[in-house]
């Protein structure tokens, strides 16, 4: 049995950009650079495309990967790879997004070591440092702040936690303002990766979907809402996701960087 495996969730139309799994990035389809990158993360066993579209499926195979046609109405990319997961025996699945050709092997490692090291462990996710104010002040970041131990107290994309005593105002008005707050400790950017037992991810399909994940349109929130726990994991790890076509010289660099 395969203790750990890599799903990786491909969806054909993005309001953004249609089709993005298989633009071209270094001469090949994107989702092919996903893949071949989660397959050399040390602690993975198998690595699955599911996606709805089997023009995705014919480039993951034409790569020499495994893809598997799913339902074309899933409203998430958790729903995706519960369908999948439902199908496996494995112990540990781990969703890693299908638009990120730079995915780095040891980070998917190390958001895996954690539920390897504690069978209590439902589910783990990642995060880094912020860079600077701007990515706290952007709603296009998606922040974490996290307890002592190591665990997710809550996901926005605004600027948290708010620092009374540091800013007199509004975080957006001082920025308008040219005046720099400070970063508040104990917040990270978070990236979209995750690691869930499977009976776990199975679970949270069927739950409903609650307040705070529609308000902030973050999936991560149905979990803590549900009185569930998150372990965040610090990575130095830097995302350069592909959204639109604009991000796609950003991520042939990011490949030339790599030497890839």
């Amino acid at each position: 049995m395969a203790r750990c495996v890599v799903i990786i969730p491909a969806r054909y139309a993005s309001s953004r950009f249609p089709g993005k799994p298989l633009v071209p990035i270094a001469g090949r389809p994107m989702i092919q650079h996903v893949y071949e990158r989660a397959r050399q993360a040390r602690l993975v066993d198998t690595v699955l495309v599911a996606t709805d579209d089997q023009r995705i499926v014919e480039a993951v195979q034409a790569g020499g990967g495994k893809a598997v046609l799913t339902s074309p109405t899933h409203p998430t990319g958790t729903d995706r790879i519960a369908e999948v997961a439902a199908q496996l025996t494995c112990d540990i699945v781990v969703n890693v997004q299908g638009d990120e050709p730079g995915i780095a092997p040891a980070a998917i490692d190390a958001l895996v070591q954690p539920l390897f090291e504690d069978p209590a462990l439902r589910m783990s996710t990642l995060a880094r440092p912020l860079r600077d104010v701007a990515e706290l002040l952007t709603p296009n970041v998606c922040k974490v702040v996290v307890d002592r131990a190591g665990y997710a107290l809550y996901f926005s994309r605004a600027p948290i936690p708010y620092d009374r005593q540091a800013w007199p105002q509004a975080p957006q008005l001082l920025a308008a303002a040219a005046t720099t707050p400070t970063i508040p400790p104990g917040c990270y950017v978070h990236m979209g990766l995750y690691a869930y037992r499977r009976t776990f991810l199975l679970h949270l399909a069927q739950l409903p979907r609650t307040p705070l994940e529609q308000i902030e349109q973050l999936e991560q929130l149905r979990v803590l809402e549900h009185g569930y726990r998150i372990r965040v994991v610090e990575t130095t790890y830097e995302s350069v996701g592909v959204d639109t076509p604009a991000d796609v010289a950003r991520a042939e660099r990011l490949l030339a960087h790599l030497g890839r």
